[in-house]
């Protein structure tokens, strides 16, 4: 389900203080109910999986159209990714994050920080730096239960990122973040018993 802006803002989350340059594109609530101490192994099933992004024809098509006018305009040539055009967010950690476990990288995304129900990956090429952000939170019942919030932080860069980003928004509504939040909701199901397990450990 997508959340308005201000489920993010409102929050007192660590990513406020390190991506203050960028803006919230888009929040959505996560189909990943759980317990409070449950983040961490949404993080792993986020960088250790394999396969396509998405679930459907149309996302993979468009995942691949993307990737293939990147690789002919040259968008994620080396030098643009994270660290290269500018430094990157882990350059702005304070000691307690820099210093703290992290998740692994995985496909595009470079991990930032880690801690006990916030998580922050970023990526960048020529039209745009982005960030990945999980949080985990409580129900809205008072149930006891949590679930994740997911984040997506933008900076585009100048006006061609800009005009790249409104151009890609109706695409990304339509075919890629239903296909996302099935994918995610169906891997979190299929994981309920390692999580079940290692609570019982």
């Amino acid at each position: 389900m997508r959340l308005p802006v201000t489920a993010h803002t409102t929050r007192p989350w660590r990513i406020h203080e390190i991506a203050y340059d960028f803006r919230v594109e888009d929040v959505w609530e996560l189909p990943t109910p759980g317990g409070p101490d449950d983040l961490a192994h949404l993080v792993t099933q986020f960088t250790t999986g394999t396969g396509d992004y998405v679930d459907s024809p149309v996302a993979r098509t468009l995942f691949a159209i993307r990737w293939k006018l990147g690789a002919l305009l040259g968008w994620d040539k080396p030098g643009t990714g994270v660290g290269d055009r500018q430094p990157g967010l882990r350059d702005r950690l304070p000691a307690d994050l820099r210093d703290a476990p992290r998740a692994p990288d995985f496909r595009k995304f470079t991990s930032v920080y880690q801690t006990h129900d916030e998580w922050a990956a970023e990526m960048s090429n020529e039209t745009c730096r982005g960030v990945l952000h999980l949080g985990w939170v409580p129900d809205a019942d008072g149930n006891g239960g949590y679930h994740a919030q997911m984040a997506v932080l933008v900076k585009p860069n100048g006006l061609f990122g800009a005009v790249y980003m409104a151009g890609i928004k109706a695409f990304r509504y339509v075919g890629v973040y239903p296909a996302l939040l099935r994918m995610i909701g169906r891997g979190w199901e299929e994981s309920a018993g390692e999580r079940s397990a290692s609570r019982g450990a």
